[in-house]
Protein backbone atom coordinates (compact mmCIF):
# COMPACT_ATOMS: atom_id res chain seq x y z
CA UNK A 1 0.00 0.00 0.00
CA UNK A 2 1.24 3.60 -0.79
CA UNK A 3 0.22 6.52 0.56
CA UNK A 4 0.45 10.05 -0.97
CA UNK A 5 -0.23 13.06 1.03
CA UNK A 6 -0.59 16.38 -0.97
CA UNK A 7 -0.28 20.21 0.80
CA UNK A 8 -0.23 23.60 -0.65
CA UNK A 9 -3.39 24.34 -2.22
CA UNK A 10 -5.39 27.69 -1.72
CA UNK A 11 -6.42 30.81 -2.88
CA UNK A 12 -4.28 32.99 -5.03
CA UNK A 13 -4.81 36.41 -6.81
CA UNK A 14 -4.30 36.03 -10.88
CA UNK A 15 -0.66 36.73 -11.68
CA UNK A 16 1.03 35.31 -8.06
CA UNK A 17 2.60 31.28 -7.16
CA UNK A 18 1.36 28.54 -5.33
CA UNK A 19 3.54 25.62 -4.51
CA UNK A 20 2.21 21.91 -4.29
CA UNK A 21 4.22 19.02 -2.97
CA UNK A 22 3.23 15.30 -2.59
CA UNK A 23 4.86 13.00 -0.60
CA UNK A 24 4.75 8.89 -1.26
CA UNK A 25 5.26 6.56 1.49
CA UNK A 26 4.72 2.85 1.88
CA UNK A 27 5.27 0.21 -0.11
CA UNK A 28 7.08 2.71 -3.18
CA UNK A 29 8.81 -0.37 -4.81
CA UNK A 30 8.17 0.42 -8.81
CA UNK A 31 7.39 3.90 -8.66
CA UNK A 32 8.24 5.13 -12.16
CA UNK A 33 6.19 8.35 -12.74
CA UNK A 34 5.35 11.41 -10.83
CA UNK A 35 2.27 13.62 -11.82
CA UNK A 36 0.04 16.25 -11.01
CA UNK A 37 -3.53 16.26 -12.91
CA UNK A 38 -6.44 19.00 -12.41
CA UNK A 39 -9.87 18.69 -12.53
CA UNK A 40 -12.67 21.12 -12.13
CA UNK A 41 -16.42 19.98 -12.00
CA UNK A 42 -18.23 18.29 -14.89
CA UNK A 43 -14.62 18.12 -16.51
CA UNK A 44 -12.40 15.41 -17.11
CA UNK A 45 -9.03 14.98 -15.08
CA UNK A 46 -6.13 16.19 -17.16
CA UNK A 47 -2.22 15.85 -16.68
CA UNK A 48 -0.67 19.51 -15.66
CA UNK A 49 2.71 17.87 -15.74
CA UNK A 50 4.80 14.71 -14.74
CA UNK A 51 7.97 13.76 -14.02
CA UNK A 52 9.48 10.22 -14.48
CA UNK A 53 12.31 8.75 -12.98
CA UNK A 54 14.45 8.54 -15.89
CA UNK A 55 14.00 12.28 -15.80
CA UNK A 56 11.47 12.40 -18.26
CA UNK A 57 9.18 16.11 -17.78
CA UNK A 58 5.87 16.47 -19.78
CA UNK A 59 3.95 19.47 -19.14
CA UNK A 60 0.19 20.39 -20.86
CA UNK A 61 0.38 23.30 -22.94
CA UNK A 62 -1.92 25.30 -20.94
CA UNK A 63 1.19 25.51 -18.21
CA UNK A 64 4.13 25.54 -20.30
CA UNK A 65 6.24 27.95 -19.28
CA UNK A 66 4.50 28.51 -16.46
CA UNK A 67 4.77 25.78 -14.15
CA UNK A 68 7.89 23.63 -13.14
CA UNK A 69 7.62 19.99 -11.87
CA UNK A 70 10.78 18.64 -9.62
CA UNK A 71 11.53 16.00 -7.14
CA UNK A 72 12.39 16.98 -3.64
CA UNK A 73 15.43 16.12 -1.00
CA UNK A 74 13.71 14.05 0.90
CA UNK A 75 12.56 10.88 -0.89
CA UNK A 76 9.86 10.04 -2.83
CA UNK A 77 8.95 13.37 -2.67
CA UNK A 78 7.42 16.09 -5.77
CA UNK A 79 6.70 19.25 -6.37
CA UNK A 80 4.72 21.55 -8.51
CA UNK A 81 4.96 25.95 -8.90
CA UNK A 82 2.89 27.17 -10.08
CA UNK A 83 3.80 30.85 -11.39
CA UNK A 84 1.65 33.43 -12.71
CA UNK A 85 -1.17 31.36 -12.24
CA UNK A 86 -4.50 32.40 -14.21
CA UNK A 87 -8.37 32.02 -12.83
CA UNK A 88 -8.41 28.95 -15.17
CA UNK A 89 -5.81 27.29 -13.55
CA UNK A 90 -8.39 27.05 -11.06
CA UNK A 91 -9.71 23.62 -10.38
CA UNK A 92 -8.74 20.38 -7.56
CA UNK A 93 -4.96 18.88 -7.78
CA UNK A 94 -4.61 15.32 -7.58
CA UNK A 95 -0.94 13.69 -6.85
CA UNK A 96 -0.70 10.58 -9.04
CA UNK A 97 2.18 8.05 -9.26
CA UNK A 98 2.49 5.11 -11.93
CA UNK A 99 4.19 2.29 -10.60
CA UNK A 100 5.34 -0.10 -13.18
CA UNK A 101 6.63 -3.28 -11.80
CA UNK A 102 6.18 -5.49 -14.48
CA UNK A 103 6.38 -5.30 -18.44
CA UNK A 104 3.11 -4.64 -19.38
CA UNK A 105 1.99 -3.73 -16.08
CA UNK A 106 0.66 -0.25 -14.56
CA UNK A 107 -0.91 0.66 -11.29
CA UNK A 108 -1.51 3.94 -10.34
CA UNK A 109 -2.11 5.47 -7.25
CA UNK A 110 -4.03 8.55 -6.32
CA UNK A 111 -4.07 11.68 -3.49
CA UNK A 112 -6.85 12.75 -2.11
CA UNK A 113 -6.46 16.08 -4.06
CA UNK A 114 -5.99 19.41 -2.78
CA UNK A 115 -8.07 22.80 -4.86
CA UNK A 116 -5.96 26.00 -6.18
CA UNK A 117 -8.19 29.03 -6.58
CA UNK A 118 -7.26 31.95 -8.27
CA UNK A 119 -9.20 34.51 -8.78
CA UNK A 120 -9.35 37.23 -11.10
Amino acid sequence: QVKLVESGGGLVQAGGSLTLSCAASGNTFGLNTFGWYRQNPGKQRELAASLSTDGTITYADSVKGRFSISRGDAENTVYLHMNSLKPEDTGVYYCNVVFRTLPGIRVDAWGQGTQVTVSS
